[in-house]
């Protein structure tokens, strides 16, 4: 598994590594352009995420139908091409263009999809949280390079950088990346559509993640403008908040991830993670000194890295084989209509309220987000079974369709399996190979 996992998580990790890279520092570079305005500021820091939004769906839909490398290459593309035009940008509007398309690269659904694919069903819960765990590195580590590379080599170095990083990508995919299995199933597309838009624990897991990205946008768009206009810091002292926020949300990470996945704590660590958004949102808006402020972040990126090494794997489980890159297409697209919209209002509000009644307000939003949260019930363990074709009757098949248990099944083409997810508790294997034998 890790041969196959380790270069994916890379590719995601590096992707998100060259988009996290620029937030810590966007916000102050952006507003010196020519142009600039704090509104058009915030549709920089989150225009990436319009674009993602748009075109989530169609890259996922896209990889269910035509392939998942040939779907991700063409992102990394789109993505290094917009981070050059980030780098050359002299005014504002070519920096929006440049990071809109950025986020016309949408992959991070394909790449998740892709790893759903290449791995068993047992050892997927490992493997996403491998790869939600080289995500949060990135981010963490983003937030201590980021300041730093800008403050010394320039904003537009990270631009460059994003691109190398982009390329190189495309080169671990076609070296290191195995091809997915071919998969035959037996669904009806349309009604599968509607399943996905109508499903209550899938409505829920978007929302947590449109108010979660959201929510990190925000905080990136007021982090370096409130240090260095209301406490005086410059550029080159950002590291001083973020890396102390890189350290925690790392420690943070790691329990989180195994009480969720081996435990099944899934909704219960969500929760958590909602309520340290909520008490440092509080400290960023009443804090009176810079050290209270720093407190309020670091709790911030603590509740960030919770969530972050379980939201993919836990959209995932609520999606069967056919369904995993609309699934997470919808699911990043809720995502980064957040990150959008949090770096717009972020502009708006900023300029036209006090930021002590944005807090209270999105503190309300957090105890109505817990409610929502509660209300989803934690998903069930599932055991899968792997049967050789050779001792299937192939005309037998159809039976499963009507075992009362079975939660899905398809055949793997490639090695030559029938696969078949079912509830342990209602059937066993025995009796699923008695019926297909």
């Amino acid at each position: 598994m890790i041969k196959s996992i380790l270069p994916l998580s890379s590719i995601i990790a590096l992707r998100f590594f060259g988009l996290f890279l620029v937030l810590p520092v966007l916000s102050v570079y952006a507003i010196n352009l020519y142009g600039a305005t704090t509104t058009l500021v915030g549709i920089v820091i989150g225009g990436y995420a319009l674009t993602q939004m748009i075109f989530q769906v169609p890259f996922g839909i896209m990889s269910d139908k035509l392939g998942r490398k040939g779907t991700i290459i063409t992102g990394l593309l789109l993505f290094a091409v917009g981070s050059i035009f980030c780098a050359l940008a002299n005014d504002i509007l070519t920096l929006m263009v440049g990071r809109f398309l950025q986020g016309a690269g949408a992959i991070g659904a394909v790449v998740t999809a892709m790893i759903s694919d290449l791995v068993k069903e047992e050892q997927r819960p490992k493997a996403m949280a491998m790869m939600g765990g080289a995500i949060g590195m990135s981010f963490a580590a983003s937030m201590l390079l980021g300041p730093t590379i800008g403050s010394f080599a320039g904003v537009p170095a990270l631009f460059y950088l994003t691109t190398f990083i982009a390329l190189g990508s495309i080169v671990i995919l076609i070296k290191a990346v195995p091809n997915p299995p071919k998969i035959t199933h037996r669904y009806n597309g349309k009604a599968q559509i509607a399943q996905v838009l109508t499903n209550s624990n899938l409505i829920k897991m978007n929302i947590t993640n449109f108010l979660q990205k959201g929510l990190m946008t925000f905080a990136f768009m007021i982090i370096p403008m409130v240090l260095i206009k209301e406490f005086s810091w410059q550029m080159s002292e950002l590291w001083k908040v973020y890396l102390p926020s890189m350290i925690f949300g790392i420690l943070a990470m790691g329990p989180a991830a195994v009480i969720a996945e081996k435990k099944g704590k899934f909704k219960e660590i969500l929760a958590v993670g909602i309520v340290f958004f909520a008490v440092s949102y509080l400290f960023i808006g009443f804090s009176s000194s810079a050290v209270l402020f720093v407190v309020g972040v670091v709790i911030f990126f603590i509740g960030f890295n919770m969530h972050e090494p379980i939201m993919q794997s836990l959209a995932s489980k609520f999606a069967k084989v056919h369904q995993r890159g609309l699934v997470l297409g919808i699911f990043n697209s809720f995502g980064y209509f957040g990150t959008f919209l949090g770096g717009l209002l972020g502009g708006i509000f900023y300029e036209k309220t006090s930021l002590t009644s944005l807090v209270i307000t999105i503190s309300i939003v957090c105890i109505l987000w817990i409610i929502l949260i509660l209300t989803m019930p934690n998903p069930t363990k599932k055991k899968t079974s792997y049967i050789h074709v050779d001792n299937v009757n192939n005309d037998s098949l159809h039976k499963l369709d009507n075992l009362t248990g079975i939660d899905e099944w398809y055949i793997n083409e490639t090695e030559k399996l029938v696969i078949v997810k079912y509830d342990s508790d209602v059937i066993n294997e025995t009796k699923i190979q008695e019926n297909i034998s």
